[in-house]
């Protein structure tokens, strides 16, 4: 009488794997679509995203919602890539390939910046705490310093001190080559000379 069959079971799961597809794809799409061009209508993101209008609105009722939680979304795969690459290069190397990340991170951040202004003010949103990417940093830097390949005594502050600029580089057709020059320069500074 109380039994399920097997396919009852799984049908919610499934279903929560798919919802939680849509939402990934819906803030993968945001994010490219909004960094180039911050009032793209949010019906053009559904489409690119291959979502309805019903399945968007219920994961992002508005377009500060979304601004809002495309910011921390890129946040937090930022900060968690760390892991991710210390589990397959160098700490050093793994260092300037999530430095790469980061600054993707910040020409993002560029060109959503005035729509993340306007979300945080709308909804009374505080700004979205950097601890995650301090926790990175730190990560990266103590397993480099461990391993004898990053100078010791510099901590996750220091780090963001001396990438500052970064965040305010033009987002032009120049901006690659900026920032990969200034993370080269920053990368040397940290190296253990041998």
């Amino acid at each position: 009488m109380g039994e399920q069959r097997p396919d009852e079971t799984q049908k919610p799961t499934a279903l929560r794997s798919d919802a939680q597809r849509n939402r990934e794809r819906i803030l993968e799409v945001a994010l490219a679509e909004m960094t180039r061009d911050p009032e793209i209508p949010l019906s053009a993101i559904a489409r690119k995203a291959g979502v309805g209008q019903g399945t968007f609105y219920r994961n992002f009722p508005s377009r500060d919602d979304l601004v809002l939680e495309v910011f921390r979304h890129e946040m937090a795969q930022v900060a968690e890539s760390a892991a991710q690459l210390l589990e397959t290069l160098p700490p050093d190397e793994a260092l300037r390939a999530w430095m790469d990340r980061l600054a993707e991170h910040a020409l993002a951040k560029a060109g959503l910046m005035e729509a993340l202004r306007h979300a945080m003010s709308a909804t009374g949103a505080q700004k979205p705490s950097p601890a995650d990417l301090m926790a990175a940093v730190s990560r990266l830097l103590t397993a480099g310093q461990e391993a004898g390949t990053l100078r010791t005594g510099v901590t996750a502050e220091d780090f963001f001190y001396l990438i500052a600029g970064l965040f305010s580089i033009p987002a032009d057709e120049q901006w690659k080559e900026r920032s990969t020059r200034m993370l080269d320069l920053v990368m040397d500074g940290l190296r253990v000379r041998s």
